[in-house]
C-alpha cells in the first residue's frame, strides 16, 4: 500500500487499486464500506483497475479496512493513496467505467458459489433450476471476455438484454449481482438446446452426451459402465489415455479414491481442478488402465449440479452414487470445440446427444489438472480457473511475447512485473492446433493491450511456434529448451542470482544440436553452462523409439553387450529380429533424455512395449511402485556424466514381478540425481537448485529428489503456479529474453 495520507475535516483521498478487481463485486464492496464509514465520493473501474475517492472524517479508517474484507475472487496487488481537493460531497456513488489503455486484468472463471447453488435448488428463487445462474462471486469470466475493461458490452453476454428483475439486481449496490456482467435468468438469458432430464436419461441408458461447458464441449457418460467407456474410447480414438471423472459431492470421493486433506482442499477450491488421487479401482477398468492414480473433479457449472440431481433422483443406483466421465470433446487430440455448428458436425459420430446453448465461448479453456506432492500443489495442466492470473516477476520487464515449444504448448505475455501465461493450448502438430495457438496469442495481446518488442522462442527450427516467431517481424530471442525450463522456475521464485538446475525432460534440442533431456545446468543472468548430462543412449529408429519403449530397451541391451537377446526378448515386435544389426550401424541417433531413460526401464521390465500416449510407459512404471529402494552401486558420475547403466543392467536381469524393478528404478534414480547435484553444489558453492522438466510430474521421483536435496543441505525449488513440463516453457523463454534485453542495455524499451 502506498502513501500515508489521511483525510480529516472533510479532506478527500483518491485511491488507485490494482489487481484482479473488476468483475468480482469489488465496487459494491467499496460502496458498502464507504457507506459504513459515512463517506462521500465515488468508485469506478478504470483501465488500470479501480479508482476510489472518499471524503469524510473516517477516510483513513476506510483506507486501512479496504484490503481486509474483499470479495472471494478479488486480488489486490497494490493500493496507492493521495490527497485531493475536497468537493464537499456527502453521497457515495458507483460511476461508469473509464476507457483508455488497459493495465488491469480479468479474473479466471470460477465454480458455482454456495449462494448461487442454494438458489439453483430453491423453488422460490427465480433462478430455480436455471443452468446459467451466477453472481460476482462465481461463473464465467475469462472465457466470455472479449477485451477490457470487463463490462457486459465487452463480453459474450452483450446480446442478452436484461429483464427487469436482472436489471434491478445489476443496478443495486446492495446485491451480490451488482454489475455481475454474466447475470441472466430464465426470462432473459441463455438457454439449453435440451432439458436436463433428457441428458440424465441418455447417461442412465448407457449413452454418451456432449455438453457445452464453460471453456468448451465436454463428453460425459457413466463412469461405472465398462461397455460405454470402451465405446467412448473407440469413438474418440483414445485407446489408453486416462479419463477424468466428476463426482456430485465430496462424500462420493471416499468410494472411488483415497484422498488426503490437502488433496480434498485443492479439489474444493474455486478453480475446481481435476485432482489426481490414489484410485480404489472401483470404477470401470478402462477409465485409467494400469494406473494407480485417478483424476477426480467436482461440478464446475450449474448444469453439472443439475445433471447429478436428475441422475440421483430419477435414476438412483444400487452400486453407489453416480460418477461420470468428464473429458474434453476434442476428437483425435484436436483443440477444444466451442462453436455450436462445428460441434454438431464433429461430435455426431461420438455423442448420442449433443447439448449446446446460445452463449458464445470467446476463449476456449480446458479443465485444469493438479496433484499434491508432499503437501504442495503441483500443476499438471493449467487452464480454466487459473488463467489469466499472472506470475509476479522480480522486477518490471519490457513487453515480451514468448511462444513456447511444440508440445503441451502455452504462450506468455509480459506487462510490467507480471507474466501472463496462457491456458494450455496443446500440441502444435495439426492445423487446428496452430490456429488455436495463433488465436490465443491474438486474444492475450488484445486483452492485455500489449505490443511486444521481442518474441522469444525455442531454438529448434522446425517447431510451429518457432516459425510463427520468425514470421512476426519482431526482434527475436532464441532460448535453449532446458535453459527455459530452469528459467521458468527461477522467474516464478524471483531468483535473480545464480542457481543450479536439474532438468529431467523428454526432448529438447541442445546447444550442440543433439537430443538433450537429462541435464545439469548452472544458470546465471541470461546465460547457462552445461555441467553434466545423463549418459547417452541409442535411439534405434529415431523418433519412433520415443513411441516404442522396447526400442530404447533394445538399445540398452546392445550397450550391455546383450544384443543377441533382442530378437527373442521382443519377439512380439515385427522389427525385433533386425534391430541388433541396425544398432551396429554408424550414425545411430543418441539422446541424454530422462524421458527415454524411463522408457528404457519400462521396456526392459516389459511394462509398456509400445506407447498409446505420451508418458504412458513412465506412468505405468510409477504405478507399480509401493516403496522405492536404492541400488547403492546403481550409478556412476564421471566428468559430469551420470550413468544409470549399472541399474539398467540389473533391470535387464529381472525376470519376475516388475514391481521390484520399478521400485529399484525410482529409488536409485532419485538417489543418483541427489548425488549428482550435491557434487555440483560442492564444486560451485551454489546451494539453490531448480527442479523442472516433465519427469518431475512423477510424484515418487519428485518427492525423493526434494527430500534428498534438503538432507544434503540444498534448497530445491519446483514450479508451483505452472507445470514442470513444457506448459511452463514460455515463462522461462520470456524471462531469459528480458534478461538478454537488460544485458544489451535495452531494458527500458517499451
Amino acid at each position: 500500500m502506498g502513501g500515508e495520507a489521511t483525510a480529516r475535516d472533510g479532506r478527500r483521498l483518491r485511491l488507485h487499486v490494482r489487481g484482479a478487481v473488476q468483475g468480482v463485486g469489488f465496487r459494491p464492496y467499496v460502496y458498502g464500506l464507504a457507506t459504513r464509514y459515512r463517506l462521500g465520493g465515488f468508485v469506478a473501474n478504470d483501465p488500470h483497475g479501480v479508482v476510489i475517492e472518499v471524503e469524510g472524517d473516517r477516510a483513513s479508517d476506510f483506507v486501512m479496512a479496504l484490503p481486509l474484507e474483499t470479495p472471494p475472487l478479488a486480488r489486490i496487488d497494490e493500493i496507492s493513496v493521495q490527497p485531493v481537493g475536497a468537493v464537499a460531497s456527502e453521497e457515495f456513488c458507483i460511476c461508469t467505467s473509464e476507457q483508455g489503455r488497459v493495465s488491469t486484468r480479468i479474473v479466471a472463471d470460477a465454480a458455482t458459489c454456495p449462494e448461487c447453488l442454494s438458489e439453483l435448488f430453491d423453488p422460490a428463487s427465480r433462478f430455480y433450476h436455471y443452468p446459467f445462474v451466477n453472481c460476482t462471486h462465481c461463473g464465467p469470466r475469462y472465457t466470455i471476455a472479449e477485451r477490457l475493461p470487463y463490462d457486459r458490452q465487452t463480453t459474450a453476454m452483450k446480446r442478452f438484454a436484461m429483464c427487469g428483475a436482472c436489471a434491478g439486481d445489476y443496478a443495486d449496490p446492495r446485491s451480490r449481482r451488482f454489475h455481475a456482467e454474466a447475470i441472466a435468468c430464465p426470462q432473459c438469458g441463455p438457454k439449453l438446446s435440451h432439458g436436463v432430464a433428457d441428458i440424465a436419461a441418455v447417461i442412465a441408458a448407457g449413452g454418451i452426451v456432449a455438453i457445452k461447458g464453460l471453456g468448451g464441449y465436454q463428453l460425459i457418460c457413466d463412469a461405472r459402465d465398462e461397455a460405454v467407456i470402451r465405446r467412448l474410447r473407440q469413438r474418440k480414438q483414445r485407446d489408453q489415455k486416462p479419463f477424468a471423472v466428476m463426482v456430485g459431492s465430496r462424500d462420493t470421493v471416499a468410494d472411488i479414491a483415497d484422498a488426503d486433506a490437502a488433496e480434498l482442499a485443492l479439489f474444493e477450491t474455486s478453480p475446481r481442478p481435476i485432482v489426481l488421487m490414489t484410485s480404489r479401482h472401483r470404477l470401470a477398468p478402462s477409465i485409467a488402465p494400469e494406473l494407480s492414480r485417478l483424476g477426480v473433479m467436482l461440478p464446475v457449472a450449474p448444469l453439472h449440479h443439475l445433471i447429478f440431481e436428475a441422475l440421483e433422483s430419477a435414476h438412483p443406483r444400487t452400486d453407489g452414487r453416480w460418477v461420470i466421465v468428464a473429458t474434453s470433446a476434442n476428437p483425435g487430440g484436436a483443440p477444444l470445440l466451442t462453436d455450436n455448428r462445428q460441434a454438431e458436425r464433429m461430435l455426431a459420430g461420438i455423442a448420442d446427444l449433443i447439448v449446446s446453448h446460445d452463449r458464445d465461448i470467446v476463449t476456449r479453456a480446458d479443465d485444469s489438472v493438479a496433484a499434491v506432492f508432499a503437501g504442495q500443489t503441483q500443476m499438471i495442466r493449467r487452464a480454466r480457473g487459473y488463467v489469466p492470473e499472472p506470475v509476479r516477476l522480480a522486477r518490471s520487464v519490457p513487453p515480451i511475447l514468448a511462444v513456447g515449444g511444440a508440445l503441451k504448448s502455452t504462450v506468455t505475455v509480459t506487462r510490467g512485473n507480471e507474466a501472463f501465461v496462457s491456458q494450455h493450448i496443446g500440441d502444435l502438430d495439426t492445423a487446428e492446433g496452430i490456429r488455436f495457438f495463433e488465436e490465443t496469442i491474438k486474444h492475450l495481446l488484445s486483452t492485455l493491450d500489449v505490443e511486444p518488442v521481442v518474441v522469444a522462442h525455442d531454438r529448434h527450427p522446425n517447431m510451429g511456434s518457432t516459425r510463427f516467431a520468425e514470421a512476426s517481424g519482431k526482434r527475436l530471442a532464441a532460448v535453449q529448451h532446458h535453459h527455459a525450463h530452469a528459467a521458468a522456475v527461477m522467474a516464478e521464485h524471483g531468483i535473480t542470482g545464480a542457481a543450479l538446475a536439474l532438468v529431467l525432460d523428454g526432448f529438447g534440442q541442445g546447444s550442440d544440436g543433439g537430443i538433450w533431456g537429462g541435464e545439469l545446468l548452472l544458470c546465471e543472468g541470461a546465460q547457462f553452462r552445461r555441467l553434466g548430462h545423463l549418459a547417452p543412449m541409442k535411439m534405434p529408429g529415431g523418433d519412433r523409439a520415443a513411441r516404442e519403449p522396447w526400442r530404447m530397451a533394445a538399445g540398452v541391451l546392445h550397450e550391455l553387450h546383450q544384443a543377441d537377446t533382442i530378437a527373442t526378448r521382443f519377439a512380439a515386435q515385427p522389427q525385433a529380429a533386425s534391430l541388433a544389426a541396425m544398432l551396429e550401424q554408424p550414425g545411430m541417433p543418441v539422446t541424454t533424455s530422462a524421458g527415454r531413460l524411463f522408457d528404457a526401464a519400462a521396456g526392459l521390465l516389459d511394462l509398456c512395449p509400445v506407447q498409446g500416449y505420451e508418458g504412458e510407459a513412465a506412468m505405468k512404471l510409477e504405478a507399480r511402485v509401493r516403496t522405492p529402494r536404492v541400488m547403492n552401486d546403481g550409478w556412476t558420475v564421471e566428468h559430469g556424466v551420470l550413468s544409470l547403466f549399472p541399474l539398467l543392467a540389473r533391470l535387464a536381469a529381472e525376470t519376475g514381478d516388475p514391481v521390484d524393478g520399478a521400485e529399484l528404478f525410482h529409488g536409485t534414480l532419485a538417489a543418483a540425481c541427489v548425488d549428482w547435484i550435491a557434487r555440483a553444489a560442492r564444486a560451485s558453492g551454489i546451494t539453490t537448485v531448480t527442479l523442472s522438466g516433465g519427469c518431475f510430474l512423477n510424484a515418487i521421483l519428485s518427492s525423493g529428489i526434494v527430500r534428498g536435496c534438503i538432507a544434503a543441505g540444498l534448497t530445491p525449488l519446483q514450479p508451483r503456479q505452472l507445470p514442470p513440463n513444457d506448459g511452463g516453457l514460455s515463462l522461462g523463454q520470456a524471462w531469459i529474453a528480458a534478461l538478454q534485453l537488460e544485458q544489451s542495455g535495452l531494458e527500458g524499451i517499451a
